[in-house]
């Protein structure tokens, strides 16, 4: 594993417990019945699945960086591929946080257009990654 990979890693690891929290703040707003959390299925919803998509993605950028140096890819492609991962960790989940934060509201804001901008990036680094491994030529040990 290179420097880089190694660093990257060892970022997303400490960004992790960012995610436990988020955890333990949503129970804590379904035990404690905030108000306007579970009234409001929308923003539940949302909550919910900003929360899994952020864990998901994080864990799923760990798993990109075990492959990125196995690739023949340019520097520019693996530092591409080693931040499109981690980047959709934050929008995605931005997007579901964000554009539904008042407990009166009926639907997301504007801010939820912050999810395609996630999936764009997630897409990107994907097929970056995949072609990179593809198009390898020798295996690393």
């Amino acid at each position: 594993m290179t420097r880089e990979t190694r660093k990257n890693a060892g970022l997303l690891l400490v960004i992790m417990p960012t995610v436990v929290y988020g955890g333990v703040s949503l129970l804590g707003l379904l035990v404690g019945h905030m108000h306007g959390y579970q009234d409001n299925p929308v923003r539940h919803d949302l909550w919910r699945a900003g929360h899994a998509h952020a864990g998901v993605l994080l864990i799923l950028s760990l798993v990109a960086l075990m492959y990125v140096d196995e690739t023949d890819l340019p520097a520019a492609g693996k530092t591409l591929v080693r931040w499109c991962f981690p980047l959709s960790a934050i929008f995605l989940p931005a997007a579901m946080f964000l554009s539904i934060l008042s407990p009166e509201s009926g639907r997301p804001s504007a801010l939820i257009y912050l999810a395609y901008v996630g999936a764009a990036v997630l897409v990107t680094g994907m097929i970056v990654l995949g072609i990179g491994l593809i198009r390898a030529r020798t295996s690393r040990p």
